[in-house]
C-alpha cells in the first residue's frame, strides 16, 4: 500500500497543473542523449575519411534533444511506452514532441496529421497511456495555434476543444504538457495569449517558444516574459537548437542559411520563468524542400555541418 500512496502522492504533485502551481518539472533531471540518432550514425560513417567533419556530427550527437512523435508512428501507445521505459532506464527525463494535429502546417512542408478529430483524440488517449502514469514532458503540437488562420471557422473551433482535450489527456496521464507559442515575430502577445487560453493553458505546465525557429534567447526571453503576464505567469521552454546566430537577416524560417547551433540544452536557465532550453528540433533535420532540403524531417547532414561549423566560428555560442 505505501508504494501505491507514493506513487498517487507524486502523481498528484507532477499534475498539480491544473493549479497553475507544479513546480519546474525539469528541476533535478537530466536530458536524455540518443545513442542512435541520426547526427552518432552520421559521425561513425565520416569518421574514417572524414574525421573533422565527424568530430562536428559528434558535437550534435552529444547533446540531449527531444524526440518527436506522430502520424508515421502505427503505434502511439506501444511507442510511447517504449521511449519513456528506455528514457527513464537511462535515468532521464522524457522529454516527447506531440505532432499530428489534424490538417497539420496547413498543407505545407510538414502537412499530414491525424485524419479527423475523432482520430486526434484516440491517438492523445493513447498517447497517454502509453505514459502509464510515468513523468514525462510533451511539447504539444508546434504550430497548431499560431498557424491556424489558414482554417476555416469550423476547423479552428475543433482544433481548440483538441487542444484541449490533449492538454487535459497528457496532464492525467503524467506528463508535464508545455503547449506551442510560436515564436516571438509570429503573433503579438495579446494575440497568442488568447490561443493559449483557448487551448487550456491554464490546465498546461506552460508553453514552448521558437520551436524549429532561429530566434536568439534574450528576443524569446522577451517575449516570453510578455505572454506569460497575459496566461497566469505560466513558464516556458525555449528551443536553442539553431539559434546561435540570432534572428535571420532576410526572415526565413525554411532551412534558413548562415545560421548556428545555439546554446547546449539545460535546466539551468538563470532565468525564473524559463524552465528549460531545450533542443527540440534536430540540427539537420530538414524543414522541407526550400533552401536546398530534402523533405521535410529528412536528415540533411550537410546542413548539420554548416550549423557546427558557424557555432564553432562563433567560439561563445559553441555548445560544450
Amino acid at each position: 500500500m505505501l508504494p501505491l500512496l507514493a506513487l498517487v502522492a507524486g502523481l498528484v504533485l507532477w499534475a498539480s497543473a491544473s493549479t497553475g502551481q507544479a513546480a519546474n518539472p525539469f528541476r533535478g533531471q537530466r536530458l536524455y542523449v540518443d545513442p542512435a540518432s541520426p547526427a552518432r550514425r552520421q559521425a561513425v560513417a565520416w569518421q574514417r575519411a572524414r574525421p573533422g567533419d565527424a568530430a562536428h556530427m559528434m558535437r550534435i550527437a552529444n547533446q540531449p534533444q527531444a524526440i518527436w512523435v506522430g502520424d508515421w508512428i502505427p503505434n502511439i501507445r506501444a511507442e510511447v511506452d517504449r521511449l519513456v521505459t528506455q528514457i527513464s532506464a537511462a535515468g532521464a527525463l522524457p522529454v516527447l514532441v506531440a505532432y499530428n494535429i489534424p490538417n497539420r502546417d496547413c498543407g505545407l512542408h510538414s502537412r499530414g496529421g491525424a485524419r479527423s478529430g475523432d482520430s486526434y483524440r484516440r491517438w492523445s488517449q493513447d498517447f497517454a497511456r502509453g505514459l502509464r502514469g510515468r513523468r514525462a514532458v510533451v511539447i504539444l503540437e508546434p504550430d497548431a495555434l499560431p498557424s491556424m488562420d489558414c482554417l476555416p471557422v469550423r476547423l479552428k473551433d475543433e482544433r481548440m476543444a483538441l487542444m484541449r482535450e490533449a492538454v487535459q489527456t497528457m496532464t492525467a496521464g503524467g506528463a508535464a504538457v508545455y503547449i506551442d507559442a510560436g515564436n516571438a515575430n509570429w503573433r503579438q502577445p495579446g494575440d497568442m495569449a488568447a490561443l493559449l487560453r483557448g487551448a487550456g493553458i491554464d490546465r498546461a505546465q506552460g508553453f514552448a517558444l521558437n520551436v524549429s525557429n532561429f530566434h536568439n534567447v534574450q528576443v524569446n526571453l522577451a517575449y516570453g516574459e510578455r505572454l506569460s503576464r497575459l496566461v497566469g505567469g505560466k513558464h516556458f521552454i525555449i528551443d536553442t537548437s539553431r539559434n546561435g546566430r540570432g534572428t535571420p537577416v532576410v526572415p526565413e524560417w525554411c532551412n534558413a542559411r548562415n545560421q548556428a547551433l545555439g546554446r547546449a540544452p539545460t535546466t539551468n536557465t538563470g532565468h525564473p520563468l524559463a524552465d528549460a532550453f531545450l533542443w527540440v528540433k534536430m540540427p539537420g533535420q530538414s524543414d522541407g524542400n526550400c533552401n536546398g532540403g530534402p523533405r521535410a524531417g529528412a536528415w540533411w547532414p550537410d546542413y548539420a555541418l554548416e550549423l557546427s561549423r558557424a557555432a564553432e566560428a562563433l567560439g561563445s555560442m559553441m555548445p560544450r
